[in-house]
């Protein structure tokens, strides 16, 4: 009996891989996963080096779990039963009803932002203009308290006092996160994403734009538009988990403001394209966050209707986005950099002393990491 329930057993464990192998060499094979907003591994020639070294295994490991049969359904019961059995924990983001947040132990480790800090004292002594910066948390810094205590090692809020402090007296420094902090009830942050809504940077525009010599735009001047009511951040691309409730994507429009008179934008390979601040093409795609803006580029140049000839740098990351379009009432040009999109020299792309201020605004998460954009920007002006 027992030989015969062992016999079954391996007719149907061998049947379940044949049939799963089968669907996965048959079954279409797509190039983007919408879910996770990321490409998905293709394959390549294979050379006889790359079998040596044994590349090619570890090629074909990746591109069969990024096209299996069923990948997007398997992952979304991997991350129900990862929620209910590791304290609600889902690569590195915490998963509740509410909302989704970072909750990696390593994130709150990332990096010294000392060189950072250094970057931008050299800069401000080199710079004949004035500099701001803006560090901002993300939602994990806003709402991290409902994250269980062992994932947190240092707050978003030391993170950007530790950097504040090593700036010189000549740096205006922008207190983001007491302005969003009190405002945490409202709804300043995505419940999918890291970064925040337009209403949250609005809060923070208000007294960015202070800083910068203007009085802020009132609030009951704008008509909102809500353009989606779908959105699902970086935080589901990594979860896949439908368990907070989708976003409300808005724009902001002053119709009796300035107006966009042109915006181009300088490509990876130095030839200009025309831009526009918001791109609802990205409505459609998995992408939908790149609305603002578009995809991020090295170099975008907004000109505006703005009855004056002031000029603004901005130096910045994704949290920039949304933001920009609350400045445009505020300057007849606007000049936005992202210097992980940029190589070589950055006189290459623009002669910075035109500008007689400059605004460094990027997520705290940005900063002290791989991919640390202040850190590049520092390669790029002293190089």
């Amino acid at each position: 009996m027992n030989k015969l329930i062992s016999k079954i057993t391996a007719v149907v464990t061998l049947s379940f891989i044949f049939l799963f192998g089968l669907l996965t060499f048959l079954g279409s094979k797509k190039e983007y996963s919408v879910d996770e907003n990321r490409h998905l591994e293709g394959l390549h020639e294979i050379s006889a080096e790359e079998m040596y070294d044994g590349s090619t295994s570890r090629q074909l490991e990746k591109y069969m779990a990024d096209h299996f049969w069923g990948r997007s359904r398997w992952m979304i019961a991997k991350a129900a039963m990862q929620t209910e059995l590791s304290e609600s924990i889902v690569n590195g983001v915490y998963v509740s009803s509410e909302r989704l947040l970072t909750a990696d132990p390593g994130y709150t480790e990332a990096g010294n932002v000392s060189s950072d800090a250094d970057i931008i004292n050299s800069f401000s002594k080199e710079y004949d203009g004035m500099v701001y910066f803006a560090a901002v948390p993300t939602s994990a810094g806003i709402y991290g308290d409902i994250i269980p205590s062992h994932y947190v090692r240092k707050t978003e809020s030391q993170r950007i006092t530790e950097l504040y402090d090593m700036f010189g007296n000549d740096i205006r420094r922008i207190d983001t996160y007491n302005i969003l902090k009190m405002l945490k009830d409202s709804y300043i942050y995505y419940r999918n994403d890291t970064k925040w809504t337009v209403y949250g940077a609005y809060c923070v525009y208000k007294t960015v734009i202070q800083k910068l010599g203007f009085q802020p735009t009132s609030y009951d001047k704008f008509n909102i538009e809500h353009v989606t009511n779908e959105f699902r951040g970086n935080l589901y691309n990594r979860t896949l988990s439908k368990r907070p409730q989708a976003d409300i994507m808005d724009i902001f429009y002053y119709p009796d403001g300035a107006g966009i008179v042109s915006c181009s934008c300088i490509l990876e390979d130095g030839s200009v394209a025309e831009g526009s601040i918001y791109n609802r093409d990205m409505l459609k795609t998995g992408d939908m966050y790149s609305m603002y803006l578009g995809k991020p580029v090295p170099v975008m140049k907004i000109r505006t209707s703005a009855k004056n000839d002031m000029k603004l740098l901005v130096v910045r990351d994704s949290f920039a986005d949304c933001f920009i379009p609350f400045l445009t009432q505020h300057y007849s040009e606007i000049t936005v950099i992202s210097p992980l999109e940029m190589e070589g020299d950055i006189s290459d792309y623009i002669n910075v002393g035109e500008y007689g201020q400059t605004l460094f605004l990027f997520g705290i998460d940005s900063l002290g990491g791989e991919a640390d954009p202040v850190s590049k920007f520092g390669e790029l002006y002293f190089s």
